[in-house]
């Protein structure tokens, strides 16, 4: 009887403590964890340890020993991931781990505005937030302007691939859509006259009409006379940063359409999916010319008397502007 008291009490003792243990256990896997607000946290790669101590300078966990047990206890349920991820206030380590083993990581974004050149967009993309590795050389126009999401740590390479297929994709619908009949014969044809379509005009209700007068004038055999291009040339491939020059316009380069007849050898800058469009489904009109009005848009001419008149008109609000500017 004696023993068995004895055996009782020993019986009972452990289940105190395995009791006790389970309470500690549970009230540490679900209690409020340290994080005062939420917060986004990049989880470095390296192993759990790792993880720990990051998370723990973070504020996200209170102790790494707890949470390698945490990870240890509940290996059934997957592996932890390092990427970005959102944590909430007062996140416990049960929300800790179901964020690091279920949660989608954080989709960052970054934008590719119409009409930059491939050195714009290498700038661009070097000075963006996240992105890893060497900005691989890109070949002028083939970058579809675009939002793309990436995530922490992803490569400039495999963006700028994604870029690239993006444009690919969506010029060869865009170019099966064509209107027939059109001066240009070959997607790339299309996609240069957009580059300039896309420089010459940031209004979207003009797209379409300077792409008609543009192909107006291929069809008449007519140089394009286009000042992006002059500018493009001047630069060399990169941005003018000044006004052009007389000297500009009659400078011999293959990209100065003041100077060569037909379109330039390449894109001058990554044109949009609306220029894109525009140059295959361009507006029909006679329109041979066009200059600035003044209000942002232009001013189009189907002779060269009317386009004269439109341009000294442009040099009037020129000269306008230059008096009223403070000295």
């Amino acid at each position: 009887m004696r023993r068995l008291v004895a055996l009782l009490l020993i019986l009972l003792v452990i289940a105190g403590i395995a009791g006790g243990s389970w309470w500690w256990a549970d009230r540490a896997w679900t209690a409020p964890g340290p994080l005062a607000e939420p917060a986004q946290v990049v989880v470095p790669r390296g192993g759990t340890t790792i993880i720990a101590e990051a998370l723990a300078e973070r504020g996200v966990i209170a102790d790494p020993r707890a949470f390698l047990a945490a990870i240890w206890l509940t290996r059934g349920q997957g592996a932890v991931r390092a990427a970005e991820f959102v944590f909430p206030a007062r996140a416990s380590l049960r929300d800790v781990l179901e964020i690091l083993r279920k949660a989608r990581p954080v989709q960052r974004r970054v934008t590719i505005p119409e009409g930059l050149t491939a050195r714009q967009i290498a700038a661009l993309l070097e000075r963006t937030e996240g992105l890893t590795g060497e900005m691989p050389e890109i070949a002028e126009g083939e970058i579809l302007p675009e939002t793309y999401s990436y995530q922490f740590g992803d490569t400039r390479a495999s963006l700028v691939r994604r870029a690239e297929q993006a444009m690919d994709q969506a010029l060869a619908e865009i170019w099966a859509a064509r209107q027939p009949g059109l001066p240009i014969t070959t997607a790339r044809e299309a996609l240069i006259l957009a580059s300039i379509v896309e420089r010459e005009t940031g209004r979207a209700d003009e797209r379409a009409r300077v792409a008609g007068v543009f192909i107006n004038r291929l069809r008449r055999g007519m140089m394009l006379q286009s000042d992006p291009t002059a500018a493009y040339a001047a630069a060399d491939g990169g941005v003018l940063e000044r006004p052009l020059t007389r000297a500009d316009l009659d400078r011999d380069h293959p990209f100065n359409t003041y100077r060569i007849r037909g379109l330039p050898p390449g894109p001058i800058a990554s044109p949009g999916r609306d220029s894109l469009r525009a140059v295959t489904r361009p507006e029909a009109t006679d329109f041979i010319f066009f200059v600035a009005d003044g209000t942002g848009g232009h001013a189009f001419a189907r002779t060269l008397e009317e386009h004269n008149r439109n341009v000294a008109r442009w040099r009037e609000i020129e000269r306008g502007r230059a008096s009223a500017a403070p000295r």
